[in-house]
């Protein structure tokens, strides 16, 4: 594990050559971790990324009772038959904002939970109310005691559940919940992003009937017992959006493996709207390559962030740096969290022009050059984001608390030499 305190050594300038494989999705190894707590039988979970999430998850599951033991670098066994739900409340959940995730299922086999409020990013307020309200909805009393919600079934759940928001969390918290119950559960106002998707192909691979309909509505019919299952990770969206900004902002020629151009459409629209020089290359068993080079002038866009299929949020920080490369004024729009703009006063101290009109909006004007300095890394992909901009910068970038950045992606510094970076950790 790394130490908090870790920094990031970055000279900018180096123009990058070669070929980067995107690795499996953070977003969809933390739920299916937690689903495979919806049985005792083995599961068995590939293509995991090796970060500092996946790592604090694995360590709970552990830590409830669960087996869990690496079958090859990346494949986990697990198996959740001896499961103390009493022990969720002694767990390191507290820096964890995805142990939330664990509600649902313990929920679901044992009829209660105690949790620590998770932590996580600094993005922002990030209450917990579109989870709670909806286990409520699904027949759960919820009493908070301190630092702790203590969350007990009471009533017989509902079969609709009205989700006051396009929550990811919550949606895929309802979903696990719902997968243990005997009888047909719809979910409105669900979020659908890759993730979700590939969260309830695992839990259809576990004996679990998900039917994805119209208007983000999910119909679930569970069962009172799952069996195991076999899953491969999806590749993760992010990284493969954040490589794609890194490959045409200092790219002269860098080649992006293993992408679901599927799950980029619009993320690919607004890189060439930015003209950013994309070539997708045939795919293979829905895997594409992507090759990406620099290509000046960039042009101002917009860029606002909304629930799948538009921008993620997680990719919104570095459409943030590639608006200070691009000629005009290109504004960044995230409705989600008001915290989320910490990243652009980094910007800002390293040259960039840039106006925070309000906590869900900002104004970035270029094409300005940007200048290496002090950083600070306030969340994950806000890290990415300044690893991004210290390449582009003149002299030496430092980002401090490297921790934030390995919670997501695994060994970027390497990665990054190996496409010619000149950065280090120090």
């Amino acid at each position: 594990m790394n130490e908090k305190n870790g920094k990031f050594l970055i000279k900018g300038g180096s123009k990058l050559r070669g070929e980067i494989d995107v690795l499996g999705s953070k977003n969809a190894t933390t739920p299916i971790l937690a689903a495979t707590l919806l049985t005792d039988k083995e599961c068995i979970i590939d293509n995991i990324p090796l970060i500092e999430d996946v790592f604090r998850l694995i360590e709970i599951l552990k830590h409830l009772g669960a087996e869990v033991d690496f079958v090859s670098e990346r494949k986990i066994r697990v198996r959740a038959k001896n499961i103390d739900p009493e022990k969720l409340s002694e767990a390191k959940v507290g820096k964890l904002r995805s142990s939330v995730l664990l509600i649902g299922p313990i929920l679901a086999r044992f009829g209660k939970v105690k949790l620590q409020k998770p932590g996580g990013c600094f993005i922002g307020n990030r209450p917990l109310d579109a989870h709670l309200e909806a286990f409520v909805d699904m027949g759960a009393k919820i009493i908070q005691d301190g630092n702790y919600f203590n969350i007990e079934l009471e009533n017989k759940p509902q079969k609709e559940v009205v989700l006051r928001e396009f929550s990811v969390t919550a949606t895929e918290n309802i979903l696990m919940f719902a997968a243990l119950l005997p009888q047909k559960t719809v979910i409105k106002i669900a979020a659908v992003e890759p993730h979700v998707q590939d969260l309830i192909d695992f839990l259809k691979g576990m004996g679990v009937k998900i039917k994805l309909l119209d208007n983000h509505t999910i119909e679930v019919s569970g069962s009172k017992s799952l069996k195991g299952a076999k899953h491969r990770i999806i590749p993760d969206q992010i990284e493969a959006g954040t490589f794609l900004v890194l490959g045409g902002l200092v790219g002269s020629d860098v080649l992006v493996k293993n992408c679901r151009v599927d799950h980029l459409d619009l993320v690919l629209k607004k890189l060439k709207e930015f003209n950013v020089d994309l070539k997708i290359e045939p795919s293979k068993n829905k895997l594409s390559n992507i090759r990406v080079r620099a290509n000046y002038p960039f042009k101002a866009s917009k860029i606002q962030t909304m629930p799948y299929p538009g921008v993620p949020t997680d990719l919104q920080s570095v459409f943030g740096v590639l608006a200070t490369q691009a000629q005009g004024t290109s504004m960044i729009h995230d409705p989600l969290f008001e915290g989320r703009f910490k990243y652009l006063e980094e910007l800002s101290k390293m040259g960039g022009s840039i106006v925070i009109c309000d906590p869900h909006r900002a104004l970035i004007t270029g094409h300005t050059p940007l200048y290496g300095t002090n950083l600070s890394s306030y969340d994950l992909r806000a890290g990415a984001s300044l690893i991004i901009a210290g390449l582009i910068a003149s002299g030496e970038t430092v980002i401090n608390d490297t921790y934030q950045i390995d919670r997501g992606y695994e060994k970027i510094e390497e990665r990054l030499q190996r496409l010619g970076a000149d950065i280090s950790r120090i």
